[in-house]
């Protein structure tokens, strides 16, 4: 029988421990977190003006397109109460005329019922003025975007014309109250329906229709 001796017997190789990492720890001085820090902030302030720029294009771009709106509803609304002018003066001609005549004032008053249709053949308000775009920019507080001058010239405009268009109400109370019907008062109605049609449209009209011009003229400059 063979011995074995500790020589013969085959030793374990010791084993690296594979677990074990280096952990390797980086130095780092002032100069680098300033450095961070700075691109941190700058990255965040760039951000900002950037925002900020973005923002003041929409509003200017926005600002553009409401006064741009509103001074092609003037437009239209010069070209409409300048049709209505004539017309409305044409009616206080015809008013004038049926003052003077108690045949045609029997014409007018009879069976009953005020014929208008004698005296406004195309109605009491000949055209409409508009106020869309104006209530559109109110809504986006363009007092706040454009000089105190603009804001009060509009808001003078589409005042009066509010007063304008008001004439078709305040003559209707004319027309549909009980005494309008009656013959002997057709002289009074008519000078009321007279009184009405300038105090509330034919007088404004001349300002209002230079106002137009004014207005345009400044909307046309501020785009």
């Amino acid at each position: 029988m063979e011995e074995t001796t500790a020589a013969d017997t085959p030793q374990d190789d010791p084993k690296p421990d594979i677990d074990k990492k280096p952990q390797v720890y980086i130095l780092r001085d002032w100069k680098e977190y300033a450095g961070e820090s700075f691109l941190i902030i700058f990255s965040v302030l760039l951000a900002l003006v950037l925002t900020e720029f973005i923002n003041n294009l929409h509003d200017k771009n926005e600002t553009k397109d409401l006064l741009n709106n509103i001074r092609n509803e003037l437009k239209a609304n010069k070209q409409a109460e300048t049709e209505q002018y004539a017309y409305q003066q044409k009616v206080l001609k015809t008013i004038d005329s049926a003052l003077v005549n108690p045949d045609f004032q029997r014409k007018i008053v009879s069976d009953d019922e005020f014929h208008v249709k004698y005296i406004a053949p195309k109605g009491v308000l000949y055209r409409y003025l508009g106020d869309v775009a104006w209530e559109v920019a109110r809504a986006h507080n363009i007092s706040s975007k454009v000089s105190f001058g603009t804001v009060s010239l509009l808001t003078h405009i589409y005042q009066e014309q509010a007063r304008i268009m008001k004439v078709e109400d305040e003559i209707a109370k004319v027309i549909l109250s009980r005494e309008s019907r009656k013959p002997e008062e057709a002289h009074l109605t008519l000078t009321l329906i007279r009184d009405n049609y300038l105090g509330w449209a034919v007088d404004r009209a001349p300002g209002l229709l230079k106002q137009y011009d004014e207005a345009i003229k400044v909307l046309g400059d501020d785009e």
